[in-house]
């Protein structure tokens, strides 16, 4: 049989989400926890991979077993045996054709920038702070350049794998609370560093290092090497995967921080 479940999870202490021989990943961490309910060894597969210091909120993750349990014990079973930086959210049995990554119809990330001329001790690990005023109008503005359908090669790490550039961003939101900016993108899938690369040069049209015509010229330009350095990771949150009705899966934000769009609710 085919199990979903919906995963949590603080990204410092991770080398990233994918099983690594000498690091400490998310995938590794989980499979073991998963083998020691299931009485026998278990290979998961999520719905997206997220770099080192990068957060989820809901990422999505599928594996298959002959071992018989309710999703109450799947999830009770698996959390016993996580660590404190990893939670299960939601187990549903669920049809064989399901696939976490290839039966997603779009995913969407946050990145949260706090604006302060002093770092915070206890933000560290969960936004970028920017020590200067941010135009945000500005920034609005560069980013309705990415919206539809993309070349994002200006946006892609040098060792991205996918084989095309081609992505589609169906929405970008700013959401501003006093000093902090929450942005939320939503799209059919992304490039590696992509969502980091896209927050770095819309940070340096926002503090007036670049205008909107170098936002939009980076876009058509396909070099990434034209772009600026990329958000450190530790703002970035996976924060929802969306399926087909079908599934019958979560569709909203199962997790500890449900409003987390207000960021003091971390707090």
């Amino acid at each position: 049989m085919r199990i979903a479940l919906g995963l949590e999870y603080d990204g410092t202490n991770f080398f990233g989400w994918q099983a690594q021989k000498n690091n400490r990943s998310v995938q590794s961490v989980l499979e073991d926890s998963i083998s020691l309910v299931a009485d026998r060894r278990v290979k998961v597969s999520g719905s997206g991979r997220t770099d080192t210091g990068v957060h989820s909120i809901g990422q999505v993750v599928h594996f298959d077993t002959d071992s018989i349990r309710t999703n109450r014990g799947w999830r009770l079973g698996i959390n016993s045996n996580l660590p404190e930086d990893i939670s299960v959210l939601w187990v549903r049995e669920i049809d064989n054709d399901f696939d976490s990554r290839r039966s997603a119809l779009d995913r969407s990330y946050r990145y949260i920038i706090h604006e302060s001329e002093t770092r915070s001790a206890l933000l560290r690990n969960r936004a970028w702070t920017i020590n200067k005023k941010l135009d945000v109008s500005a920034m609005l503005v560069a980013a309705s350049y990415l919206l539809g359908e993309n070349d994002f090669s200006s946006f892609r790490a040098s060792s991205c794998e996918s084989i095309s550039p081609m992505r589609n961003m169906f929405s970008i939101s700013f959401t501003k609370d006093t000093n902090y900016l929450s942005i939320e993108f939503r799209a059919n899938a992304f490039l590696q560093h992509m969502v980091r690369n896209i927050v770095g040069s819309l940070v340096n049209v926002g503090t007036g290092k670049a205008d909107t015509k170098w936002f939009y010229d980076l876009l058509l330009s396909q070099d990434r090497k034209m772009g600026s350095m990329a958000a450190p990771p530790q703002g970035l949150f996976l924060l929802k995967i969306r399926y087909p009705k079908k599934y019958n899966l979560p569709s909203g934000y199962v997790s500890n921080f449900n409003n987390f769009q207000n960021i003091n609710y971390l707090f």
